[in-house]
C-alpha cells in the first residue's frame, strides 16, 4: 500500500527559513504530480506548489520567489524550501501525489509550520 511521510515542520521566526519534505512509498511506477497544499484554522485548504513529471513547477502567487519545490533523483521524494517566511505562512502543510498515466491520489497527514514575529 502507499505510505506518505512528511517531515521538517516546526516553529520558525518571521524572515527565517525552513525545509519540509515528503516521501511516498509503495507507489505504482507511472507518471504523477507531487504537490504541497496548506491549511490554517478557519480557512480552506489552498494550493502551494507542484512539480510535474516533466520537471516543470507551479507556484501559488503568495509564495512565488520565496518557496522552491524540488524532487530527488528518486522521483517519490520532494522538498519545499521556504525562505523569508511570513506570519501568513503559518499552516499545516500537506503532501499530495496524483497520478497522470495511472489514476490515483494520496495525501499525507501534514506537517505543521508555525511562523512567529
Amino acid at each position: 500500500q502507499v505510505r506518505m511521510e512528511e517531515s521538517g515542520g516546526g516553529p520558525v521566526q518571521a524572515g527565517g527559513s525552513l525545509r519540509i519534505s515528503c516521501t511516498a512509498t509503495g507507489v505504482t511506477p507511472c507518471f504523477y504530480d507531487m504537490s504541497w497544499y496548506r491549511q490554517s484554522p478557519g480557512n480552506e485548504r489552498e494550493f502551494v506548489s507542484s512539480i510535474h513529471p516533466d520537471g516543470t513547477t507551479t507556484y501559488a502567487d503568495s509564495v512565488k520567489g520565496r518557496f522552491t519545490i524540488s524532487q530527488g533523483n528518486a522521483k517519490n521524494k520532494m522538498s519545499l524550501q521556504m525562505v523569508s517566511l511570513k506570519d501568513e505562512d503559518t499552516a499545516m502543510y500537506y503532501c499530495k501525489i496524483s497520478g497522470r498515466t495511472c489514476v490515483f491520489e494520496y495525501w499525507g497527514q501534514g506537517t505543521q509550520v508555525t511562523v512567529s514575529s
